[in-house]
């Protein structure tokens, strides 16, 4: 088929106007272009079909969307507009960008409805949850023995700098990114594999909340002082700890949390004057002893008050809470939370800071006003867990929780070695020659 529509002079203009599925128009320029005789180019294919080469280039590669995806889009449950974004990342993404085009919405059925969700709620998700800025990059991009299957991120195909015929319009619209968070994710593991080997003296801290196990060679946060490399903006700033250089300063790489593989300016010696200063204290002082006396008083008076509020509150919420209920305690969960954590919730919906807009937390806050019940409910579990995570040890927090609601870590994890074990397999079988699928196409 697809060799007729070539033909004569008007073959381009009938491919575009007779009723085929984009996806049959993919499959006929990727057979035309897999063609011995004559060759065919991507911008020749365009002349021929009156199109541009960027609206070619997209389609083909609805040919490499994962057969779940295709499926649906046969199926009429998602638009070509939705298809062409995951089409462009590599399959273990695709899936996930495919859930993100839908959104259950819960009305009192046995069952949720799913609806599609436009396509720049897609390319918002995509954008915040898959594609990652290469000039933040901690390793070396042009590195080819990093990762050696991996290769040099200035040849790579999923990047979309690499192709801008390809990702100039939608997903390369903000700069060169990666597509492939997994394999950023292993040169930044090879990264700091590597630092540490040539500097094993090299302080090692994690930017991550929270403790870290016994015997573990990482700092957690609150045994050591970041210096900042920024100069300070005012008089009072030059004062804290965090803008001083002292005589242990010395260079970390950080190995857990946010901005791995980067190295830091840090100061960990417990005695240096300069960032862990012995606090002052007048144990012996009566008026200190006053103080100290009447703090306890105030406090004792101000917890017990809150105990009895908080049972006047208890004892006026509904058996069933109601969004006005969900959406209050939210607020004030939200409201207590660091930093870090409310942007780890807003990612986790799709939710990214914009420029000008009042920053992360007044993005969450306006999607938490539009979210129904059962988004509500969710997004509360979440804040506990993590507002508990930021208390003791996060790995127990949601341990409990998974305990609480029944999801099997055990499988979780059992599927996770399984799906990394099919990747490393994949990676050993050469692949097959595909002149003779061409010329069956």
């Amino acid at each position: 088929m697809a060799l007729a529509f070539l033909d004569g002079e008007q073959a381009g203009s009938d491919l575009i106007r007779s009723e085929i599925h984009p996806m049959e128009e993919a499959q006929g320029f990727r057979a035309l272009l897999h063609l011995e005789e004559p060759k065919y180019s991507i911008e020749q294919i365009a002349a021929k079909v009156g199109k541009s080469p960027a609206f070619v280039a997209s389609r083909l590669k609805l040919t490499d969307l994962v057969p779940a995806a295709v499926e649906v889009f046969y199926a009429g449950e998602i638009g070509v507009g939705h298809a062409l974004l995951p089409a462009k990342l590599p399959p273990d993404q695709q899936k996930e960008a495919l859930s993100a085009c839908f959104k259950e919405v819960y009305n009192g059925a046995s069952k949720p409805a799913r609806i599609v969700l436009p396509v720049r709620n897609l390319q918002f998700w995509i954008e915040s949850n898959v594609l990652l800025v290469l000039k933040d990059a901690p390793f070396n991009k042009r590195d080819t023995q990093l990762v050696t299957a991996a290769g040099s991120c200035a040849d790579c195909p999923k990047r979309t700098g690499h192709n801008k015929l390809l990702f100039g319009d939608d997903l390369g619209r903000q700069g060169d990114r990666c597509t492939d968070p997994n394999c950023y994710q292993a040169k930044v593991s090879a990264h700091v594999a590597q630092t540490i080997a040539a500097k094993p003296e090299l302080v090692q801290i994690s930017t991550a909340y929270g403790g870290q196990k016994e015997g573990s060679p990482v700092l957690p946060r609150n045994k050591y002082t970041a210096i900042r490399d920024d100069k300070p903006k005012s008089k009072d700033e030059a004062k804290r700890s965090e803008f001083k250089v002292c005589k242990f300063t010395t260079e970390a790489i950080i190995t857990e949390g946010s901005e791995v593989g980067t190295i830091q300016k840090v100061c960990a010696n417990p005695s240096c004057p300069v960032h862990h200063p012995k606090q002052p204290t007048s144990r012996n002082d009566e008026k200190w002893k006053a103080e100290q006396e009447k703090q306890r008083k105030d406090q004792a008076i101000a917890n017990t008050t809150g105990l009895h509020v908080l049972a006047a509150v208890s004892a006026a919420v509904p058996v069933r809470l109601m969004k006005r209920d969900l959406l209050f305690i939210l607020e004030k969960l939200v409201s207590v939370m660091d930093e870090s954590r409310v942007e780890m919730l807003a990612r986790h919906h799709g939710i990214r800071q914009k420029r000008d807009d009042g920053g992360i937390g007044k993005a969450l806050a306006a999607f938490v006003r539009r979210a129904d019940e059962g988004t509500l409910s969710r997004l509360l579990v979440e804040s506990s867990i993590l507002l508990a995570a930021t208390r003791g040890n996060p790995a127990t927090v949601l341990k409990d929780a998974a305990s609480a609601y029944k999801v099997d870590t055990d499988a979780i994890a059992a599927k996770v070695r399984q799906e990394f074990a099919a990747k490393e397999k994949a990676k050993k079988v050469p692949q097959p020659a595909t002149k003779a699928a061409n010329k069956a196409a």
